[in-house]
């Protein structure tokens, strides 16, 4: 791949006991952690992704569609499931939309950054990354890492500063994918996409003013940047981009919400490394 290829886009331990139903634990402060898993949905993945649970809370007098089911594989698999009020629940969630159940589970480790290249060995495919610079929004992250991992991309990489990291609501927010997509946490975003480009990986920086992602040949082993919310990708990462790839606007507004610009450009990338 020749760097004047076209450039791109516009800126923009379980309790081992069976335990039916406990309705006398109730949550106290100390459950409310970064591993909580909010939504049926959510608790879904979680509980097909096989991670451990500490325990499941339902709301009292829940047991109508989806979560009877929940709850009945979580018996089944000896986890304890707690009843307690919807307004418990609420607070544990932090008013999040909850529908009536959340979990407790061991926190998602974090990957390497060779354990994401890895997954692409794995797979024989080329890598396929998504970066997110100074993501601060937890639900735009956790939409991001729905985006990435419904077009097949092998992982996340976010830094360890000025972001924000795997909390409930970005759990919540990636309805479930999270439990299906490696997340890196690095200390030095530019030092890493320096390494990445070591490997032979091509750096696309999501920005105004770029060259439309129509043109941009996504074909390689790759890494697409998405910015910040307010402050897009920042002038460092954009300097160590390769290409700057823009989506053209037609429409009055000048810009796309961060996840919405990333579904089209992961769409796009993932039908390039796919088409026959």
């Amino acid at each position: 791949m020749e760097k004047n290829k076209k450039n791109f886009y516009e800126k923009n331990n379980r309790s081992k006991s069976h335990r039916p139903m406990e309705a006398s634990n109730q949550p106290s402060e100390e459950t409310m952690g970064e591993g909580m898993v909010i939504g049926r949905n959510a608790v879904r993945e979680l509980l097909k992704s096989g991670r451990d649970i500490d325990k499941i809370f339902v709301q009292r007098g829940e047991r109508e569609g989806s979560i009877v089911v929940l709850v009945a594989e979580a018996i089944e698999r000896h986890i304890p499931v707690i009843e307690t009020d919807r307004a418990k629940l609420d607070k544990m969630s932090s008013f999040a939309v909850h529908q009536g159940i959340l979990a407790m589970a061991a926190e998602k480790e974090y990957c390497t950054v060779e354990d994401l290249l890895s997954i692409a060995a794995e797979r024989g495919e080329k890598p396929f990354l998504l970066i997110a610079d100074g993501i601060t929004d937890p639900h735009n992250l956790g939409a991001l890492i729905r985006c990435a991992e419904g077009v097949g991309a092998h992982g996340l990489i976010i830094p360890k500063r000025r972001a924000v990291g795997l909390t409930p609501a970005v759990t919540k927010a990636s309805c479930g994918a999270i439990e299906h997509l490696a997340v890196a946490k690095v200390t030095n975003l530019a030092a890493t996409i320096d390494s990445l480009k070591k490997e032979g990986i091509w750096i696309f920086a999501a920005e105004a003013g770029g060259s439309s992602y129509y043109e941009t040949d996504f074909d390689c082993p790759c890494a697409l940047v998405m910015g910040s919310e307010g402050e897009g990708v920042s002038h460092l990462i954009k300097q160590k981009a390769d290409f700057i790839v823009s989506i053209p606007m037609y429409g009055k507004v000048n810009s796309f919400n961060v996840s919405t610009a990333a579904a089209v450009l992961l769409a796009e990338i993932s039908r390039q490394h796919r088409k026959k």
